[in-house]
């Protein structure tokens, strides 16, 4: 590092902080950060601000161990060590999903010799409610009113939230929200928002509706979160028409509905075969700068798939994929099956090469979808008498370790009898048998005739005597 860079000979705190903000490589970053005392030991110490934004590089990149050997670095020199830097640990932790690791941070500050204060407290509390750690939430929620920690506003939005995280604890959440004005605690827009959502989970529409009411008396501003709270209770309760109302209620107060607004409004749509209504606000939502997600592509392709639109479907899926958006297994499955319902085979065997192509595959919940799917797929193409297409997919099927069920051997055979293709036949009979499938007698009889009728009646006696030796073995 002397080498690639020349310091001054005074050094200042605010260069070395500038050059480490500037270094996007963190690995480049703690060399500036060591070469500044390395060079000039006697003459230059970093400061809380030189290790502040040190510590902030390494948590960006999730660097924790070496982050808090800064910590310890910090304590030797005898540096000034804030609240702030602790707070960002915690953070970066809560950041991962680690809240017990935050929590070991916070408990050090006093050997650092810095005082939590009320901010410290509420932000690890709040860590772990956002973790769903409840248990150790309320535990710590005891411990900060034992070291005399005042209820505040902010602190007792966060116990709310902790409490309508379980519906047994909803009504407690409802007590300490109606009793916040005797601490002296005047409930804001973040409570309300948080009880509407609460009612609005456990299907209370009526009593969240009741509460949003209340709120705009007491002067509380509502917010797009809480719109979309009783906007998705509304459409998951089936009433739509109130749903739409207060999409236009949102407008008239000039709040910009967002992606979620739209979707959960899209999701009830569809659910009660009113696609076209759904197709619209897509329209309006992409007129509004609002881009649809993965959520809202879903939606509206299971809709329109369930009412039978799969031209519309297929158009949504390709505007899916031109913004950058993957779909998964499931959205493909949906088309195929759609496809299949109409006796479109080829397009579905199509949407099926597209899926490997792409390297897409389901998860193992809905791996037995998937084999079905395909299954389905070749069966149709069979009975379509596309034997070239249904052949290709089998082989397909069996080289990625789907299991081709007794129909789809069946139909494959009888497409290939069909066809004058007998040894294409045998072979897939031999494989039938070794995957312990027994043909029936039709299959049999389907091949038999076969060689019989080009009056290769040798070839098959020997076929049927071979068939039969195996399956009495």
């Amino acid at each position: 590092m002397k080498t690639l860079l020349k310091w001054s000979k005074k050094i200042k705190p605010s260069q070395v902080e500038q050059l480490i903000r500037a270094e996007k490589d963190v690995h480049k970053a703690l060399l500036i950060f060591d070469s500044a005392t390395a060079e000039y030991c006697n003459g230059f110490r970093h400061d809380h601000s030189t290790f502040g934004v040190m510590i902030s590089k390494l948590l960006s990149v999730n660097q924790f161990r070496k982050a808090e050997e800064m910590l310890e670095r910090m304590k030797e020199e005898r540096c000034n060590i804030t609240e702030h830097i602790f707070l960002s640990v915690c953070r970066a932790y809560g950041r991962v999903h680690k809240p017990l690791d935050a929590i070991r941070v916070f408990h050090k500050m006093n050997d650092f010799e810095c005082k939590p204060t009320q901010k410290s407290y509420i932000t690890v509390f709040a860590i772990l409610v956002e973790e769903n750690q409840l248990k150790i939430a309320m535990r710590f929620y005891r411990y900060m009113r034992e070291m005399g920690i005042s209820p505040s506003v902010v602190s007792l939005n966060v116990l709310i939230k902790a409490l309508c995280k379980d519906s047994r604890t909803f009504d407690a959440a409802l007590r300490i929200f109606r009793e916040m004005p005797n601490h002296g605690c005047i409930p804001d827009s973040y409570t309300y928002g948080t009880l509407i959502n609460g009612f609005c989970r456990l299907g209370k529409i009526h009593e969240a509706k009741e509460l949003f009411r209340e709120m705009e008396t007491k002067g509380c501003s509502p917010s797009v979160v809480m719109y979309t709270s009783l906007i998705h209770g509304l459409s998951q309760s089936n009433n739509m028409d109130e749903a739409v109302g207060f999409l236009e209620d949102m407008k008239t107060k000039g709040i910009e509905p967002n992606v979620f607004t739209y979707s959960s409004l899209m999701d009830g749509l569809c659910k009660n075969q009113r696609s076209s209504q759904a197709m619209e606000l897509l329209k309006m939502m992409i007129s509004k700068n609002c881009k649809p997600n993965m959520i809202t592509y879903s939606t509206l392709i299971n809709g329109l798939c369930k009412e039978g639109k799969l031209p519309e479907a297929v158009e949504m899926l390709d505007r899916m994929k031109l913004q950058g958006i993957k779909p998964d297994a499931g959205l493909y499955r949906k088309i195929i099956n759609g496809l299949c319902e109409n006796h479109k085979f080829q397009e579905a065997a199509n949407f099926l090469e597209e899926m490997v192509l792409g390297g897409i595959s389901p998860s193992r919940l809905t791996w037995s979808l998937h084999v079905r799917i395909n299954n389905i797929v070749v069966q149709g193409l069979s009975s379509d008498g596309d034997k070239s297409r249904a052949f290709q997919l089998y082989l397909s099927m069996r080289t990625r370790g789907i299991s081709v069920q007794y129909e789809t051997f069946n139909s494959l055979i009888k497409c290939f009898c069909y066809k004058k293709d007998l040894h294409s036949s045998a072979r897939i009979v031999d494989e039938m048998v070794l995957d312990g499938c027994v043909p029936d007698w039709e299959t049999w009889n389907e091949l038999v005739c076969g060689f019989w009728d080009q009056r290769k009646v040798r070839e098959a006696a020997e076929l049927l005597a071979i068939k039969l030796m195996n399956l009495s073995a």
